[in-house]
Parts: structure tokens; sequence; C-alpha cells
């Protein structure tokens, strides 16, 4: 995306190439991150139900803390995009933004390797199966490490991306895959002249190719003529406390948002272990399956608020309204047809990660079938909830929307997935029911408010 003097809206078929040019990547690099995961799925799955239940419990905790990390780092694109908008390229005010985003990358890194290593005493307080939680916590002792050049790659993600370097976080990812697919082949099962580590293994796997993404990052911006002229490396040290204020005056409800729903669902899985080890494991493959179909739209709305937000900072209120609803449209589009595979071949996805013909795989795929047919009706909500989000954020606004999920998330969602799993006959399936009534009230809450957004003050630029 080329910073212009003046830019001008394109026009509804126009805008919505451009939204797909920058969101094809974009999407792509978030479905390889979950192959990523599925990898991990894959071969921990084959250790056992147990250690797939451990696994889950594990990411729980771990995931709190990466969605506070994701959701800061976010706040890079927004910021940049504006400043790109209104005076591109605006090599010194991107330069220190990425430079605070590098800083808080780091302290809260620090602040979830500390959260991670008390993981045991969490699990055990939720009251989780003990032996479970005792694996979950070797593997997350070896895991936690990995979130500090998971923060540093994030911050550089989104720099690359609104620096309209999309395809670097696609083929950066892809990269991932390769060396965490060869590292669990390796490691877990004692391949390739490396010890048998089990669980252990799918977490060192994880650090050793979350490292190899943060060097091609660094090697990718060094490398690249428009990227390099932004220094985004030197006089590290120095301070821009405006930058870092604005940082986390925008980027805090963002983590927030992002942590109200990955904790629900991170919740949704502590209370799935209440039920037991199959209906937990089983739980797992059903949300690897949705998180899967989420990461189009979630590339969309990463986009959305980069096209969004270059509007913004150019003050032009019909580039903004064809950008963000273009956005919708497509993330809904693409939410229908995942709905439509979800229910017409769920076996078939499953047989990615189990065995649906072995019989000691029978009860997990009988629950996991239960729960991914509502995990179907809600795909549209998910898909207009997390593009909503996004379209809002490129007007660099966040803190409302960081309510809207908050109550959405905990009051209808997690309420009821309390309430239906446990005081009625639905137990394990009412969890999932929850689960979808929340994301319904996100993405009505969310919608509504980006309708209504020139009446409340939002297109108007700072």
């Amino acid at each position: 995306m080329k910073p212009v003097a003046h830019p001008q809206p394109l026009g509804w078929k126009a805008e919505c190439i451009e939204t797909l040019r920058l969101a094809g990547p974009l999407a792509a690099a978030n479905l390889l991150q979950m192959l990523t995961y599925a990898v991990d799925v894959i071969f921990i799955a084959r250790l056992g139900s147990q250690e797939l239940a451990a696994s889950s419990l594990a990411i729980a905790i771990f995931a709190i803390m990466l969605s506070a990390i994701n959701g800061l780092m976010s706040a890079v694109s927004p910021i940049a995009a504006a400043e790109l908008g209104a005076r591109g390229p605006a090599l010194r005010p991107i330069r220190r933004t990425l430079r605070m985003a590098l800083w808080i990358a780091v302290g809260l890194a620090m602040l979830g390797i500390a959260l991670c290593s008390q993981a045991e005493a969490i699990m055990l307080a939720a009251g989780q199966d003990p032996a479970i939680s005792a694996l979950a916590d070797e593997y997350l002792a070896i895991l936690m490490w990995s979130l500090l050049p998971m923060a540093l790659s994030m911050a550089l993600r989104n720099f690359v991306s609104t620096l309209g370097r999309p395809f670097f976080a696609t083929a950066i990812t892809g990269l991932s895959v390769v060396v965490n697919t060869i590292a669990n082949y390796a490691f877990i099962f004692g391949n390739l002249g490396a010890p048998a580590m089990g669980l252990e293994g799918a977490a060192l796997a994880t650090l050793i190719s979350t490292i190899t993404v943060l060097l091609a990052y660094v090697a990718a911006i060094r490398m690249d003529p428009r990227l390099h002229r932004y220094h985004v490396f030197g006089f590290f040290w120095r301070p821009d406390w405006q930058r870092f204020s604005e940082m986390l005056r925008i980027g805090t409800p963002i983590a927030i948002t992002v942590m109200a729903e990955g904790g629900v669902f991170g919740a949704a899985a502590f209370l799935m272990g209440l039920f037991g080890a199959e209906q937990l494991a089983a739980h797992t493959l059903a949300i690897q399956l949705a998180a899967l179909a989420f990461m189009i739209p979630a590339g969309v709305a990463q986009a959305a608020t980069i096209r969004v937000g270059y509007f913004f900072g150019a003050k032009e209120p019909e580039g903004i309204r064809q950008a963000g609803w273009s956005a919708l449209a497509i993330g809904v589009a693409f939410m229908g047809l995942s709905a439509t595979m979800l229910l017409l071949t769920p076996e078939l996805l499953f047989s990615l990660y189990l065995d649906p013909d072995d019989p000691a795989n029978s009860a997990v795929i009988a629950f996991a079938l239960s729960y991914v047919a509502i995990c179907a009706a809600f795909q549209l909500f998910d898909g207009l909830q997390v593009v909503g989000v996004g379209v809002l954020r490129g007007l660099k606004d966040t803190r409302v929307p960081m309510w809207i999920a908050i109550f959405s998330y905990w009051v209808p969602g997690f309420g009821l997935a309390v309430g239906l799993g446990f005081f009625t006959p639905l137990a394990d399936v009412g969890v999932w029911v929850g689960l979808a009534a929340g994301l319904v009230s996100a993405a009505g809450l969310l919608v509504w408010r980006w309708h209504r957004r020139e009446k409340l003050g939002l297109t108007v630029a700072a």
C-alpha cells in the first residue's frame, strides 16, 4: 500500500480487491500459524488423550498472556496506518512507534513467563486432575520461553504488514511450520538422532520455531529497501514516552478485548475438563477446527484495520465507509462457506487429528461431532465480530469495543456456559451454546457501533 499525497476512495469493487490483496497474505499467515498449532495437536494426540488434555490446559494459560501481547502489538497497525494516510512515509513516527512496541513486548513477555511458572498451582486450584496438571506444568516449563520471541515477532509482523509487505508474514510463518514439524518429529518420538522427550519435546519444538521466526523477520527487514529505510533497530535504547503512552492507550483495550475472548474459550476448556478427559480432548479438536476457520476473517480484520486507518489518517469518510463495509462483507461470505464445510464434512476434518475408525477414539469423536454442529451455527457471527473489531480499531476506537467484548463473552457467554452446562441436561453441549451466545452478542453490538460511527464522532481524526 503506497502512501500518496491525498488518498482517495477507490470505489466498492476496487476497495474489495485492495482489501483482499492485503488480507490474502495475512489470512494465509494466520492459517499457517494455526497449522503450526495443528501440527502440535496432531503429534501430541498420538501420545494419548491425557497428553492431549494436558496440552489443552497448558495452552489455556499460555494463551492468556499471548493474547495480551498480541493485542498490544496490534496497536502498531492503526497508529502506523494513520501516519501513512496523513503524511506518508512518516519515517520517524513509525520508527518510534515500533521501537516502543518492542519495549512493551519484552516487558509483557517477562510477565507472562512469571505467570506460566505458577501454572500447576493455578490448575489444581481450579479443580483439575493432578496427573494432567503435572503433565501440563512440565509442558509449560519449556513452552513459556517462547513468549519472548513470539512477542517481538508480533510487533515486527504488524510493522511489515502495514508497510505493504504482508507476504513476509506468509513466507516466514510457512518457514515456522516446516521447522516446527521437523522438530516435533525429532523431539517427541526421538527421531533424527534426537532424544524422545514426549510432551516436553512438543514444547521444545515450539521454542525452536519461534526463535527461527524472530530471526527471519529481522533478516527480512534488514534486506528489504523499503523497510530498511525506517532503521527500526537503530537507537533501540532511546525512549519516546509520547509514543509509548499512545501504544498503551490504544493497545491496552485491544489486549483486554483479545483476552476477554481468548479467556472465555480458555475458561471453557477448564469447564470441559470437569466433565472428563474425553470431553476435554473432543473440545480441543472442535476448537481447532473453529480456530482454523476463524483465521480467514481474522486476516480480513487485520487488513480492515490498515485500510480504515489509512483513510482515517487522511480524513476521508467515504474511504472509511467503503473499507469497513467491504471488509465486513468479505468476512461474512467466507464464514458462510466454512459453516457449510463444518456441517457437511466434520468426520473428514477430524481425521486430520485422530483415526475415526479406531475404537479407542470413538467416544472423543462422538463428543466432538456434537460440539462442531454448534460451532458451524455461530460461524457467521464469529466472522462479524472479529471484522467488526478490526474496522473500529482502524478508527483507533478500542475502549468501547473492549467493554462490548467483556460483557458479551463473560455475561451471556460464560454465564450461559456455566448455567446450561452444570444446571441443565445439556451438560457439556451447554458450554458450547454459551460460547455461541457470547459471539452473537459481540457481533451485534460491534456492527451497530460501526454503523453509527459518524454520529458517535468516531471518524474525526485527532
